[in-house]
């Protein structure tokens, strides 16, 4: 890792992003579609909060897609 990139887990897969990446980011990195909920280091954070929410070397994502059904 060089002070330019940002090592973090998305969803227990190990990625690199940019350095000043935000949630925003990581989202557009993972693929995923619409509905899901983020949390980073286990806290849940609103969309809204997305672009405002930095990252850091070490955190641990996780996007959340509901389940339907019984």
């Amino acid at each position: 890792m060089t002070d330019s990139t940002l090592n973090v887990t998305i969803n227990q897969h190990a990625h690199c992003l940019p350095a000043g990446a935000s949630l925003a980011d990581a989202v557009q990195a993972s693929g995923i579609s619409p509905p899901f909920a983020a949390a980073v280091n286990l806290q849940f954070v609103p969309k809204s909060q997305y672009s405002a929410h930095l990252l850091k070397t070490g955190d641990r994502i996780e996007l959340i897609s509901p389940i339907t059904g019984g």
